[in-house]
Parts: structure tokens; sequence; C-alpha cells
């Protein structure tokens, strides 16, 4: 008799291998060889549009899709593109074209931006996703899925 495994549907929790790689086979990131991802489908640590992607999927499945960063992150936007002032930037930090520089907001809200140039003080930044614009290989290997908790299972409260 063959076992049960469950799919993966929303609330469920989820151990699995991924990576993201652009089409010419530049890895951009990988748990391959490393630690697996774990999580709660839903709870907001992948993008939505690729949590979709794994929905129906068992342990021992395997996918690989051809990805739109647009749909995923969003479109290119050149409002997103500043030039800041050298002196915003510790004077020891090292400004290299293509290197992804973590940004806070007043808000208090976490931002990347990558450095596109740094010419006479000033420093280009792109707050665009980096893979806006591209599209990229999604693969995964789901490893274990718990199924999501039952809302009818829970034990009636007692007086």
């Amino acid at each position: 008799m063959a076992e049960f495994k469950p799919r993966i549907s929303p609330e469920s929790r989820v151990r699995m291998h991924f990576s993201l790689t652009l089409p010419d086979d530049t890895e951009v990131i990988s748990t391959y060889g490393g630690e697996p991802l774990a999580f709660t489908l839903g709870d907001n640590t992948m993008e939505q549009l690729l949590e979709f992607a794994i929905l129906g999927l068992r342990a021992g499945d395997e996918q690989d899709l051809l990805v739109s960063g647009d749909e995923v992150f969003g479109p290119r936007d050149e409002t997103r593109i500043h030039w800041l002032e050298r002196t915003l930037f510790p004077p020891d930090q090292r400004l290299t074209p293509g290197e992804i520089i973590a940004f806070t907001t007043p808000e208090g809200e976490e931002l990347a931006g990558m450095v596109l140039e740094v010419d006479n003080g000033r420093v280009h930044i792109d707050f665009n996703h980096p893979l806006s614009g591209k599209q990229f290989h999604y693969k995964v290997t789901i490893l274990d899925v718990e199924a999501a908790p039952d809302p009818e299972g829970t034990e009636p409260a007692t007086s």
C-alpha cells in the first residue's frame, strides 16, 4: 500500500531546496548543497507567485519553471533609480557597481539598492528588485510537506 503524501496547500509546512538561475546559467540564489528552506505557505517567506507555483506538489516532487521577474517582483520603474550623495555612506565603504546595499527608510522599512556607478561624489543607486525585467528559472525539490492544520479539528472549549 502506497504511503499518503499530503499536497502543499495554504498553511502547509514545507521543507524544500530551491534555486533561482538566470537563462545564462548564472545562479542568483540556491539552497542546494546547503540547508533547505523551511517555511509555512502563506507566511511571506517567499514571494506570493513563487508560493503559488508549488501549490499541489508533494514530497519528492521536482519542478523547474521559467518565470518573469516582472510578474514576481513588479516591473522595472525608472523612478526608483536615484543619485545619492557619497557623503550619505560611511567614508570607508567601498561602493562597487553591481554591489547590493541594504538601506533603511525613515519609516524603518528594509530596502535593497544596487550600485550602478559612482561619479563626482555621487552614487547612482537602483532600488528596483534585481530580478525585475529579467526571466529566471525557479527550480524546486520538495523534501517534506506537513498538512495544514485542520480548522475543524480544534477541541471545543470546556467550562
